[in-house]
């Protein structure tokens, strides 16, 4: 007989789809099955699996050992015995140093540097939310056992080449707490960019975005199109920059009034108060205004990038999730990347 408690990250679910991820092997003729034969219980009584299942519930399977070893989560054989599993497990979810900007017993915010990925894209890619769980494992805010019906995960995304501010789910309330926040936008969302050009006032900007699936690129357009989806975006220039005398042995930015910059080599340092939330919303809807953002391989100037790479070494795009404001009032800040703070000479 196996024996199992409902924690606050089962509750609130079916019963029938927590058998599912206990027993994901298992078919679920083979689950309702054992229901209906009082195998599984619910408290001690009989359960249809419609039931809704509250922290603190018992659930019972009478299954030979070799029928749950078959069916069960392999997460429930983890254990330091197991070097197999443990190993398996140790390389799925690596411990890595990890920039936490906020944590509390719910939500897990980090500074994600430019390079990793928010989400898997393929099978064996490994992303901020796999190091998150890494990181939760090592702290025992979890177990190995707790993720075959929960798994921690991120809330927002950044594209690989953002870097910034990135919320991850601890426990079931909290994922589903950020998420009618992200959803109904009372989250205010606030990036940092440099841009090519001169940005000389606050812009409330509006646009269609329609996203091409087979290039993973979207376009920008005045009015409304087919399969297309509004955006708001606002734009607040913080300091403008020009390139020091070409001259000098290390070229430099520096800078500058407004006034004294020359449009062909003045760069904006901009605050984005992103509204609406698309893919590639900044930079795309950026680049459609003749303001592309420096190092963007995808939507930027390729001379400008070429430059930035030659006298900086930038590889990607000066883009950074810098400030988030939740709900309640919270205030949550990541600090620019030591790459970004090197362009900008600060």
């Amino acid at each position: 007989m196996q024996s199992f408690q409902i924690g606050k990250n089962e509750a609130g679910q079916r019963l029938d789809k927590y058998l599912k991820k206990l027993l994901p092997q298992a078919s679920g003729s083979f689950i309702y099955k054992m229901l209906r034969k009082k195998n599984i219980t619910l408290n001690g009584k009989k359960a249809d699996g419609s039931q809704k299942i509250v922290q603190g519930d018992l659930v019972k399977l009478f299954l030979a050992e070799e029928t749950f070893t078959k069916f069960a989560s392999p997460l429930l054989h983890v254990s330091e015995d197991n070097f197999p599993a443990r190993l398996l497990l140790d390389q799925k979810y690596p411990v890595i140093p990890l920039d936490i900007v906020y944590e509390d017993a719910d939500i897990l915010v980090i500074n994600k540097p430019s390079g990793m990925l928010s989400q898997k894209a393929k099978p064996k890619d490994v992303s901020a939310n796999e190091y998150i769980i890494g990181y939760l494992l090592k702290q025992h805010t979890i177990t190995e056992q707790d993720l075959a019906t929960f798994r921690p995960s991120i809330c927002n995304r950044l594209d690989r080449n953002t870097s910034g501010l990135l919320i991850a789910g601890k426990s079931l309330a909290g994922l589903q707490h950020m998420a009618r926040q992200l959803n109904d936008r009372s989250v205010q969302k606030f990036y940092r960019c440099l841009v090519k050009g001169k940005v000389s006032a606050f812009q409330m900007v509006e646009g269609w975005l329609k996203k091409e699936n087979h290039s993973n690129q979207v376009q920008i357009f005045a009015s409304k199109v087919p399969e297309s989806k509004q955006i708001k975006t606002q734009y607040q220039p913080l300091a403008w920059f020009s390139v020091l005398s070409k001259n000098t042995k290390k070229a430099v930015l520096q800078q500058v009034n407004l006034e004294q910059s020359r449009v062909n080599e003045c760069y904006t340092l901009l605050e984005v108060h992103l509204i609406t939330g698309r893919s590639h919303q900044i930079r795309a809807h950026l680049a459609s205004l003749g303001h592309p953002i420096v190092g963007d391989s995808k939507y930027g100037d390729p001379k400008v990038n070429r430059w930035f790479s030659k006298n900086f070494q930038i590889q990607s795009q000066m883009l950074h999730a810098y400030r988030i404001k939740l709900a309640d009032g919270r205030e949550l800040t990541a600090p620019l990347s030591s790459e970004f703070q090197k362009v900008l000479c600060i």
